[in-house]
């Protein structure tokens, strides 16, 4: 079964300190979502793709995004809630209201602003899901990490356990109906989809992604992005 993709991009961007939202922002001549959008789009494992947006950017989305740029594998856009856990909560709901809600269905959630995504990870991520039921794509931790408590560091937790969390992450369907219709249930704010299903008691398995893969949250994120997809043009030059 091939994979739908939930792509919430219902944040304001606050700290990029634009005028527009961030995922509208212009990288190497297309909206950052654009980039996003196109990754899933020309895969052929993927079969539907779900933006989640905010109510009163479906219109501008579907016009300058969707229709401009040809995106066929998008099956709809979907309004976004107040968090991220509840945007991708509207968008399983959106599933189950599509038909689209069946048990095995693998389905991947990625950020909108994680433009440089490499889709090539996208069989072994669905082979992972097939394998243990969910995945998380992530990269060992460079930097020592230590946790601090009111300014003076309590912890130096081992750097060779610690990965750096990014997206894809996913599951089948099943798996993350339950642990969001639970986290619901019993007020659960979790950080990320796969902390979600960790609670429910879901094994998680960590797929390693690549370094490039960042989230453009601030003006210098975009800088970096430029470089990357510069380098990228001049590899296929």
């Amino acid at each position: 079964m091939k994979a739908t993709v939930l792509i919430p991009a219902a944040g304001m961007g606050r700290r990029m300190g634009a005028s527009v939202n961030k995922q509208y922002l212009d990288l190497a001549g297309r909206p950052i979502l654009a980039h996003t959008l196109a990754l899933f789009d020309g895969h052929p494992q993927v079969e539907h793709i779900y933006p989640i947006l905010p109510a009163e950017e479906i219109s501008y989305c579907q016009e300058q995004l969707v229709a401009r740029y040809g995106f066929s594998k998008v099956r709809r856009l979907v309004p976004g809630g107040a968090e991220r856990q509840d945007s991708v909560r509207n968008g399983l709901l959106a599933l189950a209201q599509d038909g689209l809600a069946q048990d095995q269905r693998p389905v991947l959630i990625h950020d909108g602003a994680r433009p440089l995504f490499n889709p090539q990870l996208i069989p072994e991520l669905l082979e992972a899901i097939a394998r243990t039921g969910a995945c998380v794509l992530g990269v060992p931790a460079k930097d020592t990490i230590k946790e601090v408590d009111c300014g003076l560091i309590s912890a130096t937790p081992d750097r060779q356990r610690l990965w750096q969390a990014q997206t894809p992450q996913g599951a089948c369907y099943r798996h993350l109906a339950a642990a969001y219709k639970r986290a619901a249930d019993e007020g659960i704010v979790g950080t990320d989809d796969a902390s979600l299903l960790e609670l429910a008691g879901q094994p998680v398995a960590m797929v390693t992604g690549d370094y490039r893969n960042i989230k453009v949250t601030t003006p210098e994120d975009l800088v970096i992005a430029t470089a990357f997809l510069d380098m990228q043009q001049e590899n296929f030059a």
